[in-house]
């Protein structure tokens, strides 16, 4: 693959730049390089500036708001986005409910529901993962039973991400127990949030945010109209959103940023009569996670490349999976090395769950400082979600490897 931008495409590029530059408010910015809390507005004021360029929702087909890039296209427009640094348009809506939705869906959820969606006129959440079945989501137990034109749903869903804002949850519930397969007999749901029988209670997490919840679900009744696709279909769809998430889990522009901001910051730790950036330790340590993220780089393109190949309706690739494992495990290593570089003001300060802004606890030194323990906490997660690094390579090795 040649990796070297044409002219239409680095106009495209300095087109998204411009974008940025002029659009993304200096507030939300700011509080993306520093590493704090953006609330609900900041991604909402966003998505809608995205949205009305035409640009929330690139991937998806055209006759929904897609824009029917090229791969280099896609890729250019993610990682500027991410490098600038901006708010990414909610993934929820984005790139999982969206494209299922658009692919799978009726002609009148398609209606209904796309449009909102892309605007964030609806905040989608994820109810998959359940207290007995996370990386092995063919567990769930969270049922639904048919009663005429309604399905009743019991059962429990934990880590939903944002779902104290959320107005409504697309759901794996258990359609058919006595399946001969667990990952038969599921279906998916799309449930609003405000239907009697949801309860939303916060999870506070080492970093003393609120980002993740327990919904629990009794006797809710969802009309059978929002079954997206065929009953006991679901798996499969499950299949199809994961395959979109695992690719934008590897967050190429996002490492790349964090990877600029520890440069800038190693620049003025002063060592001695050094800096932090003369240590030959860190210099190593910092070129090794450079070339990890180079070579993560050109492996998303092959796989944004082959995925246009195959079309929207195309099973998705296992390659995916390596994206997930080595992207998330070089965010990691980002902020690992920004533990290196603020030291002993990494302390963190745990804040109240019902605190509105829980990483903006006075620092102990730099500004920069405040979120880089909270920061650190918070990404060990991005090795479990989205299916576990572990599941991944199961994947690879029996899909790719034919192990």
């Amino acid at each position: 693959m040649d990796l070297n931008l044409t002219a239409e495409e680095a106009a495209f590029r300095d087109e998204v730049r411009a974008f940025i530059a002029r659009e993304l408010s200096p507030e939300t910015r700011a509080k993306m390089i520093l590493g704090r809390e953006i609330g609900k507005k900041d991604i909402v004021d966003w998505q809608r500036k995205l949205n009305a360029r035409g640009w929330a929702v690139p991937n998806w087909p055209v006759e929904y708001g897609g824009q029917g890039w090229s791969p280099m296209q896609e890729y250019l427009f993610q990682t500027e986005i991410e490098q600038a640094p901006a708010p990414a348009s909610l993934p929820f809506n984005t790139s999982m409910v969206g494209p299922v939705i658009a692919t799978f869906g009726s002609a009148e959820q398609k209606a209904k529901f796309l449009p909102a969606t892309a605007n964030l006129d609806i905040w989608w959440c994820q109810g998959f993962s359940e207290p007995g079945a996370g990386s092995d989501l063919a567990g769930l137990k969270t049922t639904a039973r048919r009663e005429g034109d309604v399905y009743v749903v019991n059962g429990q869903k934990t880590w939903t991400t944002m779902a104290q804002y959320a107005d409504w949850i697309f759901m794996l519930v258990r359609t058919n127990p006595q399946a001969e397969k667990k990952q038969q007999g599921i279906s998916f749901l799309l449930i609003d949030m405000k239907t009697p029988g949801i309860t939303v209670r916060p999870i506070q997490l080492l970093d003393g945010g609120h980002e993740v919840n327990e919904v629990f679900f009794d006797e809710v009744k969802v009309p059978v109209e929002n079954l997206v696709g065929e009953e006991n279909r679901g798996w499969d769809y499950a299949k199809f959103l994961l395959g979109n998430e695992r690719m934008g889990i590897a967050r190429v522009g996002v490492s790349r940023q964090r990877l600029r901001r520890v440069r800038e910051l190693a620049a003025l730790e002063r060592v001695g009569d050094e800096t932090l950036l003369d240590q030959p330790w860190f210099r190593e340590k910092l070129a090794n996670t450079e070339i990890e993220l180079k070579a993560l780089e050109i492996t998303q393109l092959r796989v944004v490349a082959e995925a246009r190949k195959r079309g929207k309706h195309g099973q998705p690739d296992p390659n995916s999976s390596i994206l997930k494992i080595r992207g998330s495990e070089i965010q990691q290593a980002t902020t690992e090395l920004m533990m290196d570089v603020v030291g002993p003001f990494v302390a963190p300060f745990p804040a109240s769950i019902d605190d509105e802004d829980q990483t903006n606890d006075p620092p102990i030194g730099p500004d920069y400082a405040a979120a880089a323990g909270p920061t650190y906490f918070n990404w060990r997660k991005i090795s479990i979600y989205g299916g576990s690094n572990e599941i991944q390579r199961n994947i690879i090795a029996k899909a790719i490897l034919g192990f």
